[in-house]
């Protein structure tokens, strides 16, 4: 379908005539008899569309005009245009302006050269098609590198956990343990970037949009990047209105916006500098700007440092650390939001200041400090089955289940899984899902299906997002991405015995 040409000429004999000289050549055609099968055609894949001048206000040039706006990035659809010689009319200088990909052809047309335009088109197209498949697998090498990536983090993180258990007093040992937190903190977020790169180009990325206020946003934020300020002495100030901002909008996606320019203000802000982030709305508009007085930026760079892979550069012209993805990542979510965000420096060591403008609901009265949304309850012992093949991951997070006094069991595969459950029934199942043989899927569902396999916890553990909803569909309650902090499953763990308490006090 792709190698073949899309031929709409309405009138006359141009159709047939132009088939028949392209079939000569072996190259494949499809005329379109109304501007609506064109624009189906066109939707199943074309090397490139000829066309007559004519037929351009008859519905040629808008199927031709919108298929340009919205064609993907790796897309420039060739058009061959025959006209008539010395013709100058309105349709003709608008397709010439704005169908970009244009060629024009004077009638008569000699034979050899519309083969030979036809075979240029051809192959100008082929080229953009291996684009399109170059990106596929880039998007694809990204997505399993930040799998594999995060499979060692997760047991790297718990471990840290469990150096805060064995030695909670030491100094030298936390001095290490908060070396290697903040490491892994940021090749996390490193990992978390390239995956939404992946997630962005192939359209995966859905907002969950919900009502948040601003504040806890914030505070997320700070929390995030305040141990790499404090280990450079650089302080973040935070001015917010006294009452409480609401916002309808993804509140993961929001943090990494945010996340994402409040770390690249601290990666360029020297030791003992400072970083002001203040709110204020103006007609239903949130304005939230992130000010430093670091090295500044290059007036010239300022149009680019949004750009993907852009990085800036130092005070001594060397390249900067990272990846040059996060800026961008944040212009993009920002948009999604249909908000905005605009950089501003006075130039080279003058600091610089982002300002993120978003949709904001009214003031919601005085600000309040969030409640937790976990339930308190008493402290319990539970029993807690561990399943991944991964053995440094599951070993190091049954060791620190086992010191907050649960009695954990680790299976390395699906039937292990599957066995450990008929010995002894656990109220806690932490599971991989890519592991050979038997995947965490398959040993979901399988335990779903026993007898008691409704009253289980289950987290799927892993490396990979879940944007289809299938960990839900096994069985699993959540979905829990490598590497993940303790207090997450320790918070969902009591969310659910609360609930089962007050189920049976209910029963009762």
């Amino acid at each position: 379908m792709e190698q073949r040409i899309l031929i709409y000429a309405p009138a006359g004999q141009d159709a047939a005539l132009a088939s028949q000289v392209l079939a000569g050549s072996a190259i494949a055609s499809h005329a379109c008899r109304s501007a609506g099968e064109l624009a189906e055609q066109l939707a199943l894949g074309a090397g490139g569309v000829l066309t007559v001048d004519e037929a351009l206000h008859a519905g040629a040039y808008q199927v031709l005009d919108e298929y340009g706006r919205q064609q993907p990035d790796w897309s420039d659809l060739p058009i061959i245009l025959l006209t008539h010689a010395g013709l100058d009319s309105l349709p003709l200088r608008q397709a010439i302006a704005t169908l970009g990909n244009l060629t024009l052809l004077e009638r008569p047309v000699h034979m050899l050269t519309l083969i030979t335009s036809a075979h240029a088109m051809l192959r100008a197209r082929q080229r953009q098609y291996q684009v399109r498949e170059t990106q596929r697998r880039k998007d694809e090498f990204l997505a399993s590198l930040g799998h594999e990536l995060r499979n060692p983090l997760a047991p790297i993180k718990t471990s840290i956990a469990l150096l805060s258990h064995l030695y909670p007093e030491s100094e030298q040992v936390n001095k290490v343990k908060g070396v290697i937190e903040r490491q892994v903190t940021h090749l996390t977020r490193l990992v978390d970037d390239l995956l939404d790169v992946a997630r962005i180009t192939s359209g995966k990325v859905v907002l969950q949009r919900k009502d948040i206020a601003l504040q806890q946003v914030l505070s997320h934020v700070i929390e995030l990047c305040q141990p790499t300020a404090s280990s450079r002495n650089i302080s973040i100030a935070l001015d917010l209105p006294p009452h409480t901002v609401m916002l309808h909008a993804d509140y993961a996606r929001l943090v990494q916006i945010f996340a994402n320019i409040v770390s690249n203000a601290v990666k360029f802000t020297p030791s003992g500098g400072h970083i002001h982030i203040t709110a204020r709305l103006a007609d239903g508009q949130l304005q939230v700007a992130v000010e430093d007085n670091g090295i500044g930026i290059d007036p010239d760079a300022i149009p680019r440092i949004f750009s993907m892979f852009e990085q800036g550069r130092t005070v001594a012209g060397q390249m900067a650390s990272g990846l040059g993805i996060g800026l961008s990542l944040a212009r993009q979510f920002a948009e999604m939001h249909d908000g905005k965000i605009e950089a501003q420096s006075a130039g080279p060591g003058q600091g610089s200041r982002f300002v993120v403008t978003l949709p904001a609901s009214m003031p919601a009265g005085p600000a309040a400090t969030p409640a937790s949304d976990v339930p308190a309850g008493p402290d319990q012992a539970v029993q807690v089955l561990v399943v991944d093949d991964n053995r440094d991951a599951a070993d190091s997070l049954q060791t620190l289940l086992q010191l907050e006094g649960h009695a954990v069991r680790v299976a390395y595969d699906g039937a292990q899984a599957l066995a450990a459950v008929d010995a002894l029934w656990p109220q806690l199942i932490v599971m991989d899902l890519g592991m050979p043989g038997m995947d965490g899927y398959e040993t979901a569902r399988q335990i779903r299906l026993k007898a008691r396999g409704r009253d289980v916890l289950m987290l799927a553990l892993t490396g990979w997002g879940d944007t289809g909803g299938r960990t839900a569909q096994a069985g699993f309650d959540h979905h829990l991405t490598k590497p993940v902090d303790f207090d997450a499953i320790a918070a969902l763990l009591q969310q659910h015995l609360a609930q089962r308490a007050a189920a049976t006090t209910q029963a009762e």
